[in-house]
Formats: structure tokens, C-alpha cells, sequence
């Protein structure tokens, strides 16, 4: 399937969706002047449009060997510990879509400070943002790029890392979310474009946090903005992935692999020294790291 074929297919998806949301509103309210079976079937093509883009990005998977990893920095400095690792399962997220095969979460774990809350079954319900240390943490460009998104206006909201909270994410929130597109599931974020059909992608960015824009060329270690937790979040987290073009909606992931770091399994903790991602950007900058 060509790109233009799937972005036709993303888009299609999308209007079936919105009807789907629409139809249900008529029927709690006036009753539809319509036959009540097309929103049933507008459900069913929402999940065809899903099955048949999945299928395609399967298909091409086995139909080539994996991409070699690009080599990168770390997209951040201090303690963290990773979440839904590609290095336990490709794709790490359970979907192909938004091109995150490859896309890794990590969440701050300070050896110091007030450490990271734990998952709440039933208290309390959601928490604010700055409980959490990975709020506001730098955002680091992995290596010398040109920016080609940057949007922070999304709010961040409260944690949903909470029994109820979850719940809400997935079956309500998440569901407005998809109507309104990859944009609003990957709230807030920066995509850096790192050359050779290699494109960098943080997403949940702080709102207001951004110090670049669209245009901007920026060189590995510089700061892009802040950790934040917008869009389709649990809580304040990076989540990082390389892709294989700027379009979220029709680019395929790409494996990475952060220098000095590898690829971090789920649950292990890594450090990565604020002075030696300076040093490590001063070597690529003048050519001696490849």
C-alpha cells in the first residue's frame, strides 16, 4: 500500500469515527433520521480501516529484514526506567500506527527526591503533574537536526495512572482523542528531521515548555523543551521513536539504539550524565563520533 493509499485510509477511518460519535449522540437525544444500522456500520468500517492498516504494516515487516538501528544520544540526562521497551517486543505499543514500532516510554527515577508515584487501584484517582519527576525534565535533541514540527498548546492534564483513571483514558478520552487524530493521541511534541529518511519524534510534551520551532536547526544535546504529560498519557513521560518520514499518520518506525544507553528493557533503570551528553555532543559535533 502506497503512502497516499494509506493516508486515504487514515483519513476515511477518521470520518467513519466522527459519524460513530455523532450517530451516538442523536440516538441519547432526538433519535436518528436516518436507518439506526449506519452507525453500526460506520463502527464496522472504523475497525476495517484498522485491520486493514495493520495488516499492510505486517506484510511489509516480514516482507524486509528490520532496519539496522540509527545510533543516537539519549533524549535525556539523570536516572530513568523504561516502559513498553522495543527491546521486549516489536511493536513495543501493541500497533504499527503513528509509526511507533520501535517507541519507547521512559519515566524519571531520581535516586534523590520524591521518587515516583506508584500506580493507585483505588486512591487517589489522579494527581497533579509535579509529583511526578520526569515533569518538566529537559528534552534533549539526539542529534544534529532540523526541526520540522513543534506545537506545546495542548494542556497537560492530571495523571491517569490510577484504576479509574485508566479506565477513563481508554474508553472515554481515548476515544475523543482518535477523533481528533494523531496529533491529539501524541498531545504536545517536536519531530526532529535527522537525515537519511530518519525522523525523531517526543511526544507528551510540557505544554508551553518548547524553546525551537518549525525551521530551526539544532545540534545534538540542545534543549528542545520539557517532559510533559499531554495527550493520550498515564503520566508525565518521554515517549521517544524514529520514523521513517514526518507524517505520523502514514510513517513506519524505525529502530534505534541511544549511545552509551543500547536499547533499555522494560523495568531497567539507566543513567545518562549530564557531562557526558555535553561531551558526547562536542565529539559529534567535530566528527569524531559517527
Amino acid at each position: 500500500m502506497s503512502v497516499r493509499q494509506r493516508k486515504t485510509v487514515v483519513l476515511l477511518q477518521r470520518l467513519l469515527l466522527l459519524f460513530v460519535a455523532v450517530h451516538l449522540v442523536i440516538i441519547f437525544t432526538v433519535g436518528p433520521p436516518y436507518p439506526g444500522w449506519l452507525g453500526f456500520a460506520a463502527a464496522i468500517g472504523v475497525f476495517l480501516g484498522s485491520y486493514v492498516l495493520g495488516a499492510d504494516a505486517r506484510r511489509e515487516a516480514k516482507a524486509s529484514a528490520p532496519p539496522a538501528p540509527v545510533e543516537i544520544a539519549p533524549p535525556v540526562t539523570g536516572r530513568w526506567s523504561a516502559l513498553n521497551s522495543p527491546a521486549d517486543k516489536v511493536p513495543s505499543h501493541g500497533t504499527r500506527a503513528y509509526g511507533q514500532a520501535y517507541a519507547i516510554d521512559i519515566t524519571a527515577e531520581p535516586e534523590e527526591g520524591p521518587a515516583r508515584p506508584a500506580f493507585a487501584w483505588l486512591w487517589p484517582v489522579a494527581r497533579g503533574n509535579r509529583a511526578f519527576p520526569a515533569f518538566g525534565a529537559p528534552l534533549l535533541a539526539v542529534a544534529d537536526a532540523t526541526v520540522v514540527h513543534a506545537e506545546d498548546g495542548q494542556r497537560d492534564h492530571l495523571s491517569r495512572n490510577s484504576l479509574a483513571g485508566v479506565l477513563y483514558l481508554m474508553v472515554v478520552e481515548g476515544f475523543g482523542r482518535s477523533l481528533g487524530g494523531a496529533r491529539r493521541i501524541v498531545g504536545n511534541h517536536v519531530i526532529l528531521d535527522l537525515g537519511e529518511n530518519t525522523y525523531a519524534v517526543y511526544a507528551h510534551v510540557q505544554q508551553g515548555s518548547l524553546a525551537v520551532r518549525a525551521g530551526d536547526r539544532v545540534v545534538s544535546g540542545q534543549r528542545l523543551g520539557g517532559c510533559g504529560n499531554s495527550g493520550n498519557s498515564t503520566e508525565p513521560h518521554v515517549h521517544f521513536q524514529l520514523m521513517d518520514g514526518p507524517d505520523l499518520d502514514t510513517a513506519r518506525g524505525v529502530p534505534f539504539s541511544w549511545r552509551g544507553v543500547g536499547v533499555p528493557a522494560n523495568g531497567e533503570k539507566f543513567t545518562v550524565d549530564a557531562s557526558d551528553a555535553v561531551g558526547a555532543a562536542a565529539e559529534e559535533a567535530s566528527g569524531k563520533v559517527n
